[in-house]
């Protein structure tokens, strides 16, 4: 009778666990949910109180009204139920900056953190666990307990603008759903060969010329770049200072840093079309209208010369003075080389300060743009390429003998090469965001990088040994934009992939389950095609939209 009554209580633990677990589907999951039992009735009408949380309750009642027609007010009493949201500062050890606690009982619902980027997450999962009963005239709400926390600080998506202009509606847009899923970072790629973004007022040229192309080559991932179609269009956009400063504050409301991203020394065709002099020959140069193929143009700045590094400084103090992010993105991808070894002056300069290859030259220059952030109080990040390793089996070796170490309070982003390069980063003491492109390059069909392989991505490298687990600040999910023209397109990329990639970066991988995961799309789903956002749903194989 004994062993019947401890395998009774084993099973009782054991189903208790699956329905904290999978009682509700919120994405990203919650590290602890348990499931009370029953549901709150909040009404037609609710009151809000906060402490040292204005602006977070200013969002949830906007967030009520949209989402389910509730009306809130902010009152400490009132005849309606109510929801708390409170900053407790003494509970820092516990949540960290972003975790927080979620209680739902029959006086009401209580959200509290250590921060406000705790209240604010707690109410994204809030707006998950709100239901609208089948007659659609009450509200009710799981009594649940949350305790959350994120497994990483940096929870990125990347947006490339330097291939194709959208605009500050569409960024907009995408922030308010990286918010809801809790990602804290978006990565704007503002440069690029075939288009300059940002208004830098010292060098207008970068703008009313390396903004527009005459034309854009035509087509799909992955046989595009051999494409010789082109659609014969102009392409021309790039955000003011002041549309910038906009797109800060409403992401900063969010609780999203925005990192700029402007390529050098390599992507910057446009830049060089706009002032010749910042390349290795001078000479006029078009925006290229293509991605890819024998019409591809990929000039390379000309960093031996002390007028084209004082242009990146003046760029960059433009660039810091609009951006409070503490990290500042140079790229640093993809040099071509090749452009430096034809110029005689770039070889003669890698003679006499001794540079026994292009990488190193690409190296030291890295270095010498790190010194200038840091003297300005920032860090440099860039593309696993900074660091003068071989990424590519083909790649000459003679090109990447390199004597100088990369600066050592560099962020390194990896996206290709040998994962164990990232080892041997992180146990050199580099912080890294994983951004490997195998699970998170969104530009991929469905059928290369489907939902689950982005869901299954480990940002931690196998083989790192645990005590240099804190070098790994997070992940990334890019959306490269050479085949997404326009809105539509993007939205089908990116939703719901990044959903999975939100998860990745959120949960702990002992809380991960891929199938109640996607028990959580369908409010996803339902949302989008309310926002008439295009999506692909893996069920059905099709993309959706209203």
């Amino acid at each position: 009778m004994r062993r019947l009554e401890i395998v009774y209580f084993i099973c009782l633990l054991f189903c208790f666990k699956s329905i904290s677990l999978l009682g509700q589907n919120i994405i990203p999951h919650p590290n602890k949910l348990i499931n009370k039992g029953g549901f709150l009735d909040l009404g037609k009408k609710v009151n809000i109180v906060q402490r040292e949380a204005s602006e977070e309750a200013s969002l949830l009642k906007g967030y009520l009204l949209e989402d389910f027609n509730i009306v809130s007010q902010e009152k400490k009493k009132g005849q309606f139920k109510s929801i708390t949201l409170k900053v407790e500062k003494n509970k820092e050890n516990e949540l960290g900056e972003e975790g927080y606690l979620l209680d739902v009982n029959d006086n009401g619902i209580v959200i509290s953190a250590a921060a406000r980027a705790g209240v604010f997450y707690g109410v994204q999962t809030l707006r998950q666990l709100i239901k609208r009963n089948d007659n659609s005239l009450t509200i009710s709400i799981p009594r649940v307990y949350v305790e959350d926390r994120p497994r990483f600080k940096w929870r990125a998506f990347m947006l490339d603008e330097g291939r194709y202009f959208k605009g500050g509606k569409v960024v907009k847009k995408m922030l308010d759903e990286m918010a809801l899923l809790k990602m804290n970072t978006f990565h704007w790629h503002l440069t690029e060969d075939q288009g300059w973004r940002i208004e830098i007022k010292k060098y207008p040229k970068l703008t009313e010329i390396g903004s527009k192309r005459d034309s854009t080559q035509i087509g799909s991932w992955p046989t595009g770049w051999k494409s010789n179609e082109f659609d014969g269009k102009p392409h021309s956009g790039y955000y003011t200072q002041e549309e910038i400063k906009d797109i800060i504050k409403y992401a900063s409301a969010r609780h999203i840093t925005i990192i700029p991203e402007i390529e050098m020394p390599g992507h910057s065709t446009a830049a060089i079309a706009a002032y010749p002099w910042l390349g290795t020959d001078r000479t006029p140069q078009n925006v290229p209208v293509a991605f890819g193929g024998p019409m591809a143009v990929q000039k390379v700045l000309n960093v031996t010369d002390p007028k084209v590094r004082s242009f990146l400084h003046d760029v960059l103090d433009e660039v810091m003075a609009l951006f409070p992010s503490k990290i500042i993105h140079i790229g640093g991808d993809e040099v071509k080389y090749d452009v430096w070894r034809n110029s005689s002056k770039v070889m003669s300069y890698m003679e006499e300060q001794g540079f026994p290859s292009p990488a190193a030259l690409q190296v030291w220059f890295t270095n010498s743009i790190s010194n200038y952030l840091a003297s300005k109080g920032r860090r440099m990040m860039g593309w696993n390429e900074i660091m003068g390793k071989k990424l590519d089996a083909g790649a000459d070796e003679k090109d990447h003998l390199v004597e100088d170490n990369l600066a050592p309070n560099t962020v390194v982003h990896v996206w290709k090469g040998d994962l164990n390069l990232a080892v041997q980063a992180a146990e050199n003491g580099y912080d890294i965001v994983n951004s490997y492109y195998a699970h998170t390059y969104f530009d991929y069909d469905y059928k290369t990088i489907p939902l689950k392989k982005v869901y299954d991505f480990n940002p931690v490298p196998k083989g790192l040994d645990s005590k240099y687990h804190n070098k790994i600040l997070g992940m990334g999910c890019q959306m490269w934009s050479e085949w997404v023209p326009d809105e539509e397109i993007l939205g089908r990329q990116v939703f719901p992939r990044i959903a999975a990639a939100a998860e990745v970066g959120w949960t702990d991988s002992s809380s991960k389950n891929y199938e109640v995961f996607t028990k959580g799309l369908p409010y996803f789903f339902q949302r989008w095609d309310r926002l008439g956002i295009t999506y692909y749903n893996p069920k059905k194989m099709t993309s959706n939209a209203n």
